[in-house]
């Protein structure tokens, strides 16, 4: 259930109420707005103990969260939850471009790049250090030696970095030198590891599964919310249909669905999601169009010689152009980009 508290309830009446959430073995999650604080009651038969709070004089309401994902959900938090991460702001007024390489392929190339993107007008460094590959025999990622250059990168261009975590012992070590951890498509069930990134403090990119719904989607970022991060962002990055003539099937109505769903931010990744350079510029300006907060594109400085996903990468010049039409189209809906 959700507790709303009324306007000017002071430190010391929020605490009371938490007290007593605990008391009764319940779950408080605090989230202060502008004028109210709003908590919500997690555990089992909770909505049981609603007149105790009813009956509180700075309770304004009690209402039961009908949704399965409780804290993920706009019954919880009405207003829009913006992730900060150095200076910029995912889930606000801009619409980010986080871009770089699929992988990190050696320091020369990854300074190339990132300076490339910055200038370009991208506000996040990304870049693989450890791949997630099908096959056993590609290219798996050069593990911590990529994630000092992704760190030397970020200190040089001043770009915050997002990078993946493959399981729970890799945690520790991505969040020494990443602004944002990455939990990939593949581990997006990985309750283990969604726990963990939930324990720490570092902001969140959780990417969906390709054959999982909006509802496990969520259900899964509340999986890392209930162990105490809020600073979670969404990513669509297609699911697995039928449609063979690309990689996967972007799916941008579930944009607009989780934005009614959802508080979170959303941000949508149009490289994995069709598999062909030629096609991530349309897609990226339907994505602004459908309302996401943002996008990851792939750019690598020389696409053919890649040793992760080259076909679906997109050289320096062609994402300048492309963030161009982002600026414009961006400006047009009423949001801004760099």
């Amino acid at each position: 259930m959700v507790i709303t508290l009324k306007p000017g309830t002071t430190e010391k009446g929020i605490q009371h109420v938490l007290d007593k959430i605990k008391e009764l073995g319940f779950t408080p999650h605090v989230s202060k707005g502008a004028e109210r604080t709003i908590i919500g009651v997690i555990g089992e038969n909770a909505i049981q103990s609603r007149e105790i709070f009813q009956a509180m004089f700075i309770v304004e309401s009690v209402m039961p969260i009908s949704r399965p994902y409780k804290l993920v959900s706009r019954e919880f938090k009405s207003e829009d939850t913006v992730v900060k991460v150095g200076n910029v702001e995912i889930g606000g007024k801009e619409v980010v471009v986080m871009a770089g390489p699929c992988a990190v392929e050696s320091r020369v190339q990854l300074l190339k790049v990132a300076q490339e993107v910055k200038e370009a007008g991208a506000r996040i460094l990304r870049g693989g250090a450890f791949k997630p590959r099908t096959s056993p025999y590609s290219f798996q990622g050069l593990g911590e030696e990529g994630l000092k250059y992704l760190a030397e990168a970020s200190e040089v261009t001043h770009l915050p970095v997002v990078t993946e975590a493959r399981d729970v012992r890799q945690v520790e070590l991505v969040a020494r030198y990443a602004h944002i951890i990455q939990v990939g498509a593949r581990n997006m069930q990985n309750f283990d590891l969604l726990k963990e990134v939930g324990r720490g403090k570092k902001p969140v990119l959780l990417k969906r599964g390709m054959s999982s719904t909006v509802k496990e989607f969520l259900m899964s970022a509340e999986y890392i919310l209930s162990s105490g991060n809020y600073n979670v962002i969404l990513c669509e990055r297609g699911i697995r249909t039928f449609e063979d003539g690309t990689r996967f099937t972007l799916d941008l109505s579930a944009v607009s669905l989780i934005k009614q769903l959802s508080h979170l931010p959303v941000i949508v990744d149009p490289s994995h999601a069709t598999g062909n350079r030629d096609l991530i510029g349309p897609m990226s300006r339907a994505a602004i169009a459908a309302g996401s907060d943002g996008l990851m594109i792939e750019v690598h400085s020389r696409p053919e010689e890649a040793l992760s996903d080259g076909f679906q990468s997109i050289r320096p010049d062609d994402f300048r152009k492309l963030m161009k039409e982002i600026r414009s189209l961006a400006k047009a809906l009423g949001r801004d980009s760099v």
